[in-house]
């Protein structure tokens, strides 16, 4: 670790108890969140006897926690537990399962417990209480449009300069510099692990802007209009050279208009359902030969072949290694990178053969397939409760309910992206979260049973 990436760690404590003197404690969870994701170094970590490595993910939530605990510890006392939170509770408990199965221990089980909490579970729980209602679920979309709005400067720099912030300010890169290349120019990455996951960010972004514009319910940020600010974050966007985002904003795109035209949440709940039947076929093995080359040649004719080899490697990968996760189907094989393919070279040193890129099948072979249902059920079910709850389609492009519509699309297509990657970000935990207590505020979805929502100009942003 270099010394500024370590003073960047310890400095976000008093950064973020600073925030939360300056703001309310909704809006001083979003900026903290989105500003440590964005900005804090990459592998960098301290450790701690007993506790999880103090890591950007663990330093994020350890300070958001400690903030809430002194400005506003009240608010830990509106959590009620309910049906919609057990998917999350599951999965947050498995990995002590997976861990006694393996005979790995107890305390290999309670760690791996604390771990996949701070990950998941806390961030999902600060946003039950957090964000549970209109205005703060409007608050957190509109924070995630700004941050992609903060970070199209950074990423028109290392388009043309090349990945280059994090070496320049952090001393380091961190990742393989190659992977940045891409149609003959550079795929951004700025303070993140992968130009994958800022490709993912900034898709979400965007398709937060473009429903907002199109509910009307922002019209201007920073005194700018939108229908100035959403050409430079589209186009910001596209020249990011991020394929997989690209298909994502064109899937969202056609689910936001396909609703708005004909008032159906169908287009969402086919896609929940298609990734299901492929969750099904992979973990029974099913998703091989013929199914998956008709996969690789439809990629070949969307994008290029490189795109489609690339596709083909992990279909292979993700055949042997679901063979594997086979052998202990119910808990997985538990931590230490015991799912994973390994062979022994000419020297008698085991190797790793496998790849593990997508989250379905570290999930599948680490935590077996009740982690795998849990993680998924527990990131689409409160989309799914939306879509055949009290909130008819026509009421989606609302300025009050526009924004549980974008949390749960959002939801949708980062859960899709997980079939392909592993890019763990712990906002997209935050806004489950948002909305499955959006969807058990009783007193607040009482408003809109029978009648369309009037709107409010303190739900304006002017």
């Amino acid at each position: 670790m270099t010394p500024q990436a370590q003073l960047a760690m310890l400095a976000l404590i008093p950064l973020v108890l600073y925030i939360f003197t300056r703001f309310p404690p909704p809006k001083a969870v979003v900026i903290s969140f989105i500003v440590a994701w964005l900005f804090l170094p990459q592998k960098t970590a301290f450790s701690f006897p007993g506790l999880p490595d103090y890591t950007r993910v663990s330093a994020t939530v350890y300070c958001v926690l400690l903030a809430t605990f002194i400005f506003d510890v009240g608010r830990f006392s509106s959590f009620k537990l309910s049906w919609l939170d057990l998917p999350m509770l599951i999965w947050c408990l498995c990995p002590l399962a997976s861990s006694i199965s393996n005979n790995l221990g107890v305390y290999d089980g309670m760690s791996s417990v604390l771990s996949q909490t701070l990950l998941w579970g806390v961030p999902y729980f600060l946003g039950r209480i957090y964000f549970n209602n209109w205005r703060g679920l409007r608050l957190l979309v509109i924070g995630i449009f700004i941050g992609g709005l903060v970070y199209v400067p950074f990423c028109l720099y290392e388009i043309r300069m090349s990945p280059q912030l994090h070496r320049m300010v952090y001393g380091f890169f961190p990742h393989m510099f190659l992977q940045t290349m891409r149609y003959g120019g550079f795929r951004p990455q700025v303070f993140m692990q992968h130009g994958l996951e800022v490709g993912m960010w900034m898709m979400a972004a965007t398709l937060a802007g473009i429903w907002l514009w199109q509910a009307r319910g922002l019209k201007q940020v920073w005194g700018i209009p939108m229908g100035l600010l959403m050409p430079v974050l589209l186009i910001t966007f596209i020249l990011i050279k991020s394929t997989g985002a690209w298909l994502l904003l064109g899937i969202g795109i056609v689910i936001l208009f396909t609703i708005r035209w004909f008032q159906t949440s169908l287009p969402l709940l086919l896609v929940i359902g298609a990734m299901f039947f492929y969750l099904g076929m992979g973990v029974s093995g099913t998703f091989t030969g013929e199914r998956a080359d008709q996969m690789v040649s439809f990629m070949a004719q969307v994008t290029n072949e490189e795109r489609a080899a690339s596709l083909q490697i992990r279909f292979d990968n993700e055949e042997e290694l679901g063979d594997k996760a086979r052998q202990r189907i119910i808990f997985g094989w538990g931590g230490w990178g015991r799912n994973r393919i390994y062979e022994y070279n000419r020297y008698g040193e085991e190797i790793n053969t496998s790849l593990t890129d997508s989250l379905w099948m570290q999930a599948f072979g680490i935590r077996g397939i009740v982690g795998l249902l849990s993680v998924y059920v527990a990131m689409l079910l409160p989309v799914v409760r939306f879509c055949l709850g009290r909130y008819p389609p026509q009421t989606w492009f609302n300025p009050k309910v526009a924004p549980a519509a974008i949390a749960a699309l959002i939801l949708t297509l980062y859960m899709f992206d997980c079939l392909l990657n592993a890019i763990e970000n712990p906002i997209y935990m935050l806004l489950c979260g948002g909305l499955a207590g959006f969807l058990l505020n009783q007193p607040e979805t009482q408003k809109l049973r029978g009648s369309r929502p009037s709107v409010s100009k303190a739900y304006l942003v002017r």
